[in-house]
């Protein structure tokens, strides 16, 4: 048995990866392309990583070939969807060209591959009699954010979808989850953010941004036995920023 965590080399889901791995779990790791960081992850892991798996996942047709190669790898009890992008983009000024492809990479990998994953893990799972997901959100799938309109609607979605299929598939014994950070201190989030961040943690009651270890801990209580009761839960991360 193994948890299967995309896009697992940095930032949240290599938090995510570590976390598991002390709390007991064997993994295998994915990311969109052969890099250090991923091997870093790997061997900084040791032995509970049973292997790693490469795939686009703004490419539908990859997302079969990164399922069917972790399932060669090990079965798949447990599922977290954390890969995604954020392309900002401003909806009214944005040329045909540019919202289209901002459109169909964040829709590809943000909701469109969590579900076709979804989809093809669920399929063992019923057959298996069990299955855990986490989906990493957003809080902007809750909330406006100006130059985010496409990110927030692919996080909506897969928010939605996850209450959705928790109802649908509680009776199979197959639960899901979902987390919704705010700002998180990634890479990804500190690219071009200097000018803003006093203006970031003043709308952040607690006075921080989020930490990867901070959304590890989540997504470990709810693959864990203490979370049995709960499915179709979405819990905010955002240090009391926002209540919905």
């Amino acid at each position: 048995m193994a948890t299967l965590v995309t896009g697992s080399s940095r930032g949240i889901g290599k938090a995510i990866a570590k976390k598991l791995a002390l709390s007991g779990h064997s993994l295998v790791l994915h990311a969109s392309k052969e890099s250090p960081e991923l091997h870093s992850t790997a061997n900084l892991l040791g032995g509970a990583v049973v292997g790693t798996v490469i795939g686009d996942l703004s490419d539908p047709r990859n997302v079969f070939k990164v399922y069917d190669s972790a399932r060669g790898l090990a079965m798949i009890d447990r599922l977290v969807n954390n890969a995604g992008v954020y392309l900002q983009s401003e909806f009214a000024s944005a040329s045909d060209a540019e919202f289209e492809a901002v459109l169909h990479k964040t829709m590809a990998v943000n909701f469109e591959s969590p579900l076709r994953l979804m989809k093809l893990f669920i399929a063992d799972a019923v057959l298996r009699g069990e299955g855990k997901i986490v989906n990493v959100a957003s809080r902007v799938g809750f909330r406006g954010e100006p130059g985010a309109a496409v990110y927030a609607a692919s996080k909506a979605a897969l928010i939605n979808v996850t209450r959705s299929l928790a109802v649908e598939l509680a009776p199979k014994n197959i639960q899901l989850f979902g987390i919704a950070p705010g700002w998180v201190d990634t890479a990804m989030a500190r690219d071009g953010m200097d000018d803003r961040i006093k203006e970031i943690l003043a709308g952040i009651p607690l006075g921080r941004m989020a930490s990867p270890e901070d959304c590890a801990a989540t997504v470990d209580f709810l693959l864990s036995p203490a979370a049995s009761y709960l499915s179709g839960v979405v819990i905010d991360i955002n240090g009391g920023s926002y209540f919905h």
